[in-house]
């Protein structure tokens, strides 16, 4: 009797086990990836849960809008063991109530962008909420989430992209992996801004949330221009003094608004600060362009800065922490040196025209030619020279120049387009930073009317700013090479970053921010990217 029991119970498992593996094969992918896989340490003191490839792929079946993201998230997982992220001891950690936070805060960022399976996530943290994702869901969305809000706040656009607009400087790209790590070990570090950003980002954001307080008071008021003037000067008396001077109160030009209609003393200060922001001619005048300008409405303010906190996103952090480099911003026509950290030097410059746009990209200077030779470049004597020639035989000598090697070029001197000084920093573009003897060009409000290149406005103190650490280059050695007479080359010990970019609005050290003309209309192309709701 045992014997036929023991038989019985032999049998009766064998059948439930085919029974069991038969069924297990019939069982879709999508019901059999939902299960957590638990494991339970040794001394059970922590319960660790993890998923698996299958879990994983089902998630991003269920939730298509973030399947822009499943190979950054499959890795993330991959290079942690397919352990679990966002809990711990079966409760969600407090990084994960952080991030949530901080995508409630997106469009503080400068991010306008609508956050995929909100509802769902807002479920997760819900207190009261009793129908909540499942835990596998959770975990993945979570995990979705953080590459979202890491892609869109500190990465921006992709760079392939980012060319695509002729944004040619070295594009940054995040780790998804090591920020993880990073903030899961302190998890403040999101909410603090310590994530390596361009320091203008954070300058750009707190002004972007200035004028969203400005936006929301509605004190933005409509300047009229009163019809009687042709221009306000100094001692005017108008209403619409009045008017300007409200304004310069609300965005921070003038301290206190005394309420006069007189142009005086105070509002003439304030009127200079407005011009210097905005890279205007510094005079008193005030035109029906300067009241257009700043009747600009409010919400296009706050777009030209969500536009230049995008650009931040591109560039890395170290740019600005090299021991020196070279910055030119397009938009703004300036040049500034920087050694150690502070600014050695700040000069005006002026750029390409609209047909000769100055390229976004980067380089290393490698020498300095002082009293150089201009080699014509070929589209100009095609262009402008050949007929000059053809209708003067003296075209040539009278403006010092000869033909070599089947070119032409200026010979060295006082006249020379480049000036007495240029500076290369080798590019396929062929474009270089170089003085110009038409000093006058750089009293125009708008500078942007060369062939590519970058003129410099104070090209000889930048060759001895840079030379300053060049004990057997002297200042006395530097004017006997700039004397016009023969060219002579500076080969640099040292190479030194030049990063050409462009910025239609700054922030400066003191938080003041500057806003420039869009002079090869850069902005509405990016803009079309990131606003493709809004008609530009």
């Amino acid at each position: 009797m045992r014997k036929i029991t023991l038989l019985s119970a032999i049998l009766l498992l064998t059948f439930s086990l085919s029974s069991f593996y038969s069924n297990k094969k019939n069982i879709s992918p999508t019901e059999s990836s939902t299960s957590l896989i638990i494991h339970k340490k040794t001394d059970n003191s922590k319960i660790i849960l993890s998923i698996n490839n299958a879990t994983i792929t089902s998630f991003f079946k269920d939730y298509p809008k973030f399947n822009t993201y499943q190979s950054d998230v499959n890795q993330l997982y991959k290079n942690r063991n397919y352990k679990m992220i966002w809990y711990d001891n079966n409760e969600l950690i407090e990084f994960a109530h952080l991030l949530y936070q901080k995508v409630n805060m997106l469009e503080k960022e400068g991010v306008k962008s609508t956050v995929p399976y909100r509802d769902e996530i807002d479920l997760i943290f819900n207190e009261t909420e009793a129908n909540k994702p499942s835990q596998s869901d959770t975990e993945l969305l979570l995990t979705s989430l953080y590459v979202f809000y890491t892609n869109k706040v500190y990465e921006g656009i992709d760079a392939k992209k980012v060319q695509d607009l002729g944004w040619f400087l070295p594009k940054k790209s995040i780790s998804y992996d090591k920020l993880l790590d990073s903030l899961l070990i302190d998890p403040k570090l999101l909410d603090k801004d310590k994530i390596d950003l361009f320091s203008q980002y954070y300058k750009l954001r707190d002004v972007l949330d200035k004028y969203r307080q400005i936006q929301k008071t509605n004190d933005w008021d409509p300047i009229t221009m009163d019809q009687s003037f042709q221009e306000l000067k100094p001692l005017d008396s108008s209403k619409t003094i009045g008017q300007i001077r409200h304004r310069l109160v609300v965005i921070g030009d003038l301290k206190e608004d005394s309420k006069r209609d007189v142009y005086d003393q105070e509002l003439m200060d304030a009127v200079l600060n407005y011009k210097k922001r905005y890279g205007l001619a510094l005079n008193y005048k005030i035109t029906s362009e300067h009241i257009n300008q700043m009747n600009e409405p409010i919400e296009d303010r706050i777009r030209t800065i969500m536009l230049n906190m995008e650009r931040c996103r591109w560039i890395p952090a170290e740019l600005e922490k090299g021991k020196e480099y070279v910055m030119v911003n397009i938009p703004s026509y300036h040049l500034v040196y920087v050694k150690n950290g502070a600014y050695e030097l700040v000069s005006d410059v002026f750029v390409g025209s609209r047909l000769n746009k100055t390229v976004i990209f980067s380089s290393k200077m490698d020498r300095i030619v002082f009293s150089p030779y201009w080699t014509v470049p070929q589209s100009i004597v095609k262009n402008e020279l050949k007929s000059a020639i053809a209708s003067d035989k003296n075209y040539l000598k009278d403006h010092n120049m000869e033909w070599y090697n089947g070119t032409i070029r200026q010979k060295p001197g006082p006249n020379n387009s480049l000036g007495l000084v240029k500076f290369l920093f080798p590019n396929p573009n062929d474009i270089y930073m170089h003085d110009t003897p038409a000093k006058s060009l750089f009293l125009a409000q708008d500078r942007a009317f060369s062939h590519g290149c970058i003129n410099v406005q104070k090209a000889k103190d930048l060759a001895i700013a840079i030379l300053k650490d060049y004990p057997d280059w002297p200042i006395d050695r530097i004017d006997n090479a700039m004397s016009g007479e023969k060219e002579t080359v500076c080969m640099l010990k040292n190479k030194i970053p030049v990063y050409i970019g462009y910025f239609t609005a700054w922030v400066n050290d003191a938080g003041e921010i500057s806003f420039y003309k869009d002079v090869y209309d850069r902005d509405s192309r990016l803009s079309s990217l990131l606003f493709p709701d809004k008609v530009n």
